[in-house]
């Protein structure tokens, strides 16, 4: 099985954990939003998180698709920089990406909403560009 989401990046994320983006990028929106609006629930459970990332790792790992996009390059993208919508440039979502950029991620509503659903953007996104890939290799082969 492919990884599609790094532990390292879950790290990296976890260091602004009381913001909850290491929640989100395992595909936690709900936790990831009560993080937000609490700090990690007042520091405790964000220190919690340091010993809970590798079996959120691992879930979401069996969860979402491998495909030409990478999640960790997306949620780094859209973690830091969202609002400018280049993680969804990098997606191929050009008209939502400059609208993104043009807009301050449609006034910053649509940059919420890509982190409870960019996982699962990314996971759609995967599945679709995998038929094309295996009947390409079939016409190699």
């Amino acid at each position: 099985m492919e990884p599609t989401h790094s532990k390292t990046i879950g790290y990296v994320l976890w260091i602004f954990g009381f913001t909850g983006s290491h929640r989100f990028y395992f595909g936690k929106p709900i936790s990831g939003a009560i993080w937000f609006f609490t700090a990690g629930l007042l520091g405790v459970g964000w220190i919690i998180d340091l010993f809970l990332i590798p079996g959120m790792e691992r879930k979401a790992e069996l969860r979402y698709k491998t495909g030409p996009i990478d999640y960790s390059v997306a949620w780094i993208l859209q973690t830091f920089a969202g609002y400018l919508g280049i993680h969804r440039m990098y997606m191929g979502k050009w008209f939502t990406g400059i609208l993104y950029l043009l807009t301050g991620g449609l006034f910053v509503a649509g940059w919420v909403y890509d982190f409870c659903t960019l996982n699962t953007q990314i996971s759609e996104r995967n599945a679709a560009e995998k038929p094309r890939q295996t009947s390409e290799h079939l016409l190699e082969g």
